[in-house]
């Protein structure tokens, strides 16, 4: 795709993990406390971890990232690890121990400063996105913030036919995931990959575009 193909953009929908916030070592964190939790109770067996193996569930909803995680495993056990993981990523917030790409909240600026209408939607909780929103203030950024689990966990291409009368198209999708680029393919809108995200090689082809740093939307846009 040829950045000219953009030159009408006027909304620009924002996924978070992994393409505006880095947080990789949080989630491995609180992914390991889940684990031993579960070794604990004789649900798992011990076993050494790649990044990768542990990243790569970053973008998706717990329910989704449970049922190809561990299918089998009881829901109640599902639920007390996802709630291990929510409440150790909440805490990290909380200690002010998170961060973003280098360059997103001045890309972000950059951006509504040039007149985009700047969206967030997240494969996230209630609880996660509003700590975020408090500690980088990102309603200086953002016209609307909506998380997955207001929508008990739908798709997020099913969650854009509910918000998007709320703002002016055409739209620009941003993101690391598939789950960011079906919006772009259900509703026939351009998407842009981040290659620094945790999607894989397979995902990002899905992109009409990509881009290996958040700061390169500024030459784009």
């Amino acid at each position: 795709m040829d950045k000219r193909e953009l030159t009408e953009i006027r909304t620009i929908i924002f996924d978070y993990d992994g393409t505006l916030h880095d947080s990789t070592e949080n989630y491995i964190l609180a992914f390991k406390k889940a684990y031993n939790y579960l070794i604990s109770h004789g649900k798992a067996e011990p076993r050494k971890w790649e990044k990768s193996e542990i990243t790569q569930w970053l973008g998706y909803s717990s329910k989704d990232m449970w049922a190809n995680f561990m299918p089998d495993l009881e829901v109640t056990y599902q639920q007390s690890a996802s709630k291990i993981i929510g409440e150790t990523l909440l805490q990290k917030v909380q200690a002010n121990e998170v961060i973003l790409f280098p360059g997103a909240l001045e890309t972000m600026t950059y951006l509504k400063k040039s007149g985009y209408r700047l969206v967030f939607l997240s494969n996230c909780r209630n609880e996660y996105m509003e700590a975020h929103r408090q500690v980088f203030q990102l309603d200086h950024h953002f016209e609307g913030m909506y998380c997955t689990e207001s929508y008990n966990f739908m798709a997020k291409h099913n969650i854009f036919m509910q918000i998007k009368d709320k703002y002016e198209p055409p739209f620009l999708i941003v993101g690391d995931r598939s789950q960011d680029f079906e919006i772009g393919t259900v509703h026939q809108l351009k998407t842009i990959g981040c290659n620094y995200g945790y999607g894989t090689e397979q995902e990002l082809q899905m992109a009409d575009m990509r881009i290996n740093d958040i700061r390169d939307l500024k030459d784009i846009l």
